[in-house]
Formats: C-alpha cells, sequence, structure tokens
C-alpha cells in the first residue's frame, strides 16, 4: 500500500526536477545565444549603428559595445546575487530572464544610424547594458537553484545541464546566423536580417519566464526562512567571512573562461585568418566543437557524481598544460587537422565544463551561495572572459607567435589547478557529507 501512495509523490519530484532544470537551462541558452548572434553579427552592427566610411572602425565600435557587456557584469552578479540571498531566489531568477531576454528581444527593433543617428548607437549602448548587467546573475543563480533541488547524489548531472543550456545557446545562435548568410544576400542581410536571431530570444525568454514563474522557492533557502536564519546582510558577509571562497570561485572560473572564450570565440577566426584556411573549414570546426561539448557535458557531470569533482577538474586542467600548444601548433598542417584539434580542445573543454557550476556552488553555504558565486564568478568573467579573444589576438600579433593562444590558455590551467588542488573535495558521494544541506549524506531527505 505504501508504494502505490509513494508514488505520485515521486512522479511530482520528478515533474519539478524537471521544470526546475528546463528553466534554468533556458536562461543561459538565452544568454549565450545572445553573445554568439551578436559577436557572429559584429559586422552588420557596425555598418547598421555606427556612422564611418571604415568598416574596420564600425567593427570595432560594435566590439567595444559588446565588450560593455562584461563591464557591468560583475555589477549584476553583486546585486542579483545579494537580493536572492536576502529574498529569495525564485522570483529574482524570473526577473533576470525577462531583462536578459526583453533587451534582447529589442535590441531586433532598433533602428539604425541612418535612421535616428546618434541615438541609435546610445539606444544599442543601453540595451547591452542591460544584458550585462542582468546576465551576471543568470549562471550562478540558474545552477544554484537547480543545486539547491537536485538530488545530492545526482546534483552534478542536474547542475551540468545548465552549463550544456550555455553551449548549446552559443551552438543555436551561430548556427542561425549561418544559415542566415547562406540564406540571404547581404543587403538583406544588413537591412533586416541580422534583426531575426534577435527576434528569437523574445518567445525563448517569455518560455523560460512561464517556467520560472511557476517555480517555488528552493527547500534550502525555504529552511532558511523558516528558521529565520536568512541573512541581513548577505554581501557583507560573504565578503568578510566567505573571502577565501569568493577567490577559489574565481581562480576555478579562470581556466574555464580563458578556454571557453578563446576556443568559442577567437578559434573560427584563427583558423581562417591567421591559418588562412577557407570560413568553411572555420565553421566546421566550430559547430563540431560546439556539437561535442554538448554531447560531453552531462556525461561529465554525472561522472563527478560517482568520482568527484576535483579529479575531472584536476584532469581537465593538466590536459590544458600539455595539449592547447601543440594542438595549435597541428593546425598548420592542413585544414583537416585544424578540425580534429579543435574538437579535441572541446574535448578537454567539456572534462572541465561538466562540474564545474556545481563546483562553485558547493564552495558556499545556503546563506550567501548566490551573492558569493556572483562575486568571484563573474569579476573572473569580466577579467578573463570577455578579453581573452582580444589579448590573444593581441599577443600573436605583437610576438608573432602563431600558437599563442594554446599558451594562454596553458597559463591559465597551471594557475587554476593550483587553486583546485588546495580545495576540498565537494561531492557527497565523495566525501559522505553534503555542504548544501548542510548534513551527512545518509540524514539528508533528497538523497
Amino acid at each position: 500500500m505504501s508504494q502505490h501512495t509513494s508514488a505520485p509523490d515521486d512522479r511530482r519530484s520528478a515533474a519539478t526536477l524537471r521544470k526546475v532544470t528546463t528553466g534554468a537551462t533556458i536562461g543561459a541558452i538565452v544568454e549565450w545565444f545572445d553573445i554568439a548572434v551578436y559577436g557572429y553579427l559584429a559586422v552588420e552592427i557596425g555598418a547598421v549603428f555606427f556612422a564611418s566610411d571604415n568598416p574596420t572602425v564600425s567593427l570595432l565600435q560594435s566590439f567595444a559595445v559588446f565588450g560593455l557587456a562584461y563591464v557591468v557584469r560583475p555589477l549584476g552578479g553583486i546585486f542579483f546575487g545579494a537580493l536572492a540571498d536576502k529574498v529569495g531566489r525564485q522570483k529574482v531568477l524570473a526577473w533576470i530572464i525577462l531583462l536578459v531576454s526583453g533587451a534582447t528581444f529589442l535590441i531586433g527593433f532598433l533602428p539604425g544610424h541612418a535612421s535616428i543617428g546618434v541615438l541609435a548607437p546610445l539606444l544599442l549602448v543601453v540595451l547591452r547594458l542591460i544584458q550585462g548587467f542582468s546576465a551576471g546573475g543568470e549562471m550562478g543563480g540558474a545552477s544554484g537553484f537547480v543545486a539547491e533541488y537536485a538530488p545530492v547524489r545526482r546534483r552534478g548531472f542536474y547542475v551540468s545541464w545548465v552549463e550544456f543550456g550555455a553551449i548549446a545557446g552559443f551552438l543555436s545562435g551561430s548556427l542561425l546566423v549561418t544559415i542566415l548568410r547562406l540564406s540571404l544576400s547581404e543587403e538583406a542581410m544588413l537591412s533586416w536580417g541580422w534583426r531575426i536571431p534577435f527576434l528569437i530570444a523574445g518567445p525563448l525568454g517569455a518560455v523560460g519566464l512561464y517556467i520560472r514563474n511557476r517555480l517555488e522557492e528552493t527547500p534550502e533557502f525555504s529552511r532558511l526562512q523558516e528558521s529565520g536564519e536568512v541573512a541581513k546582510n548577505p554581501l557583507g558577509e560573504a565578503i568578510t567571512k566567505h573571502w577565501r571562497a569568493i577567490l577559489l570561485a574565481g581562480a576555478f572560473a579562470l581556466f574555464q573562461n580563458v578556454a571557453l572564450y578563446v576556443i568559442l570565440t577567437f578559434l573560427p577566426s584563427y583558423i581562417s585568418g591567421t591559418q588562412g584556411y577557407s570560413t568553411t573549414t572555420a565553421s566546421v570546426a566550430s559547430l563540431l566543437t560546439l556539437a561535442t561539448v554538448c554531447t560531453l557535458i552531462p556525461i561529465f557531470g554525472a561522472l563527478s557524481d560517482r568520482i568527484g569533482r576535483k579529479p575531472l577538474l584536476m584532469a581537465s586542467c593538466a590536459l590544458g598544460i600539455v595539449l592547447p600548444y601543440p594542438l595549435f601548433l597541428l593546425m598548420s598542417a592542413g585544414p583537416a587537422m585544424a578540425v580534429i584539434s579543435a574538437v579535441l580542445l572541446g574535448i578537454m573543454l567539456a572534462i572541465y565544463l561538466g562540474p564545474i557550476l556545481v563546483a562553485i556552488n558547493e564552495l558556499f553555504d545556503t546563506k550567501v551561495r548566490f551573492g558569493g558565486f556572483g562575486i568571484g564568478y563573474n569579476i573572473s568573467v569580466a577579467l578573463f572572459g570577455g578579453t581573452a579573444p582580444f589579448v590573444v589576438g593581441l599577443l600573436t600579433e605583437t610576438t608573432g607567435i602563431k600558437e599563442m593562444a594554446g599558451i594562454y590558455i596553458a597559463i591559465s590551467a597551471v594557475l587554476t589547478i593550483i587553486a583546485v588542488a588546495i580545495s576540498r573535495e565537494s561531492a557527497p558521494n565523495r566525501t559522505g557529507y553534503d555542504v548544501i544541506s548542510d548534513k551527512p549524506l545518509d540524514a539528508t531527505a533528497r538523497g
């Protein structure tokens, strides 16, 4: 009899977990869809919004506006993180996806410089600032929300879907732009074709908002509210009492951000520009790499539940030290080797992306989790993520070393592997203790 009565509860729990994971993943998809779309459409955006007879100047202005979003990301991470630690996760996540998708959607309606003059780039800047500010709370908020809901023995697997959403969003955005460029003339792309990807963010965000509005508060934060233990000043408490975890979070994210942005945003132009291969080769390499990373992320997330977070993070960093330079060197051996090398770099990255978000979440107590994550992670993104393509390009140009990107990734891996080495293992299945619920594993009801 007891088996029959418990089954509906089990089914409702599974349904809730699916909604939680889906709602969190869609937010990551929207955020990284926008990153891909803006990056791949930088030429068209520069031509539409910036008045210059020099296409290079327009392109640089377009990338400058792109970079502004990364400048304000830490501020968004601090603001939304502290707010979520004070009033709750669910409402804050709903506002974040509304702002991210809404700003992206509105870019698709902006008139160009030819219509409203200098107001066009100003409006673009405002919307990019809103995107960056709100995106500062997305990855930490979404992954933390899933972490506080998921069964402890499968937390790595469920949280990894947020990272999957980020790569899937980038893949979808880049693929859509590629299809539009193959289907439309240059005039059509400049006239209206560039708007389509931005407009698609509207319905994507609406689905995510609908799901997030129907979710309840996480069990862990609900326990804090019921016991009256919600921090009165979560930001201050995070900085003063959890500064070591914040530093570790930034260090954990260092290798991730350098490798991620070099492989996703710098590598295609490196293959077609520096190596001189066709844009088709660059596109194939990029798409195959992204598809490989997407496929492997949940696998390594699940594996981290079985063998721990640290072994995978350490293994990826070790590969990041020894592999990138030889792989960038091999890219000069021909188009096929360039594609193979790109995919191998993607596999190295996927090993790290599988457990990284859950590992950072498990650095923090529930009271300061969203704020602590937001500070450490987003400062690292701003300093080492968004700047990586520019820094690598500049170093390659000034040194004349074509494989400088591989060296840069290796340096970041050395710094991160030290941080991982001095951190504690946090996977409950390996420690017998769940840092998120603050209970021994056997005493955790959701285990």
